[in-house]
């Protein structure tokens, strides 16, 4: 089934991007055009996105299990201005 009409790009061809590490809708547009033209599609390409189309989006999640099954965030960084205050 199409997902953009504009470029023709299907659902599996966005699966395969998504497969290659592209899990967000602009980086789905960078990889293929799709949702670059009218932008209809937008919508239809994260709901693939959020329905399993992105291995790699576990490894991108910021929690992170601790050794005894706990979840931690990671620490942000802080500005440079925050240090010298």
């Amino acid at each position: 089934m199409y997902v953009c009409s504009c470029f023709g790009i299907t659902e599996q061809q966005v699966r395969e991007h998504a497969e290659t590490g592209a899990c967000t809708p602009r980086q789905i547009a960078g990889a293929c055009k799709a949702g670059t033209d009218c932008g209809s599609c937008v919508r239809k390409i994260q709901a693939l996105l959020g329905r399993g189309a992105c291995p790699r989006r576990e490894a991108l999640d910021p929690v992170v299990l601790t050794g005894r099954g706990q979840a931690a965030t990671a620490a942000a960084p802080v500005p440079a201005a925050a240090e010298a205050a």
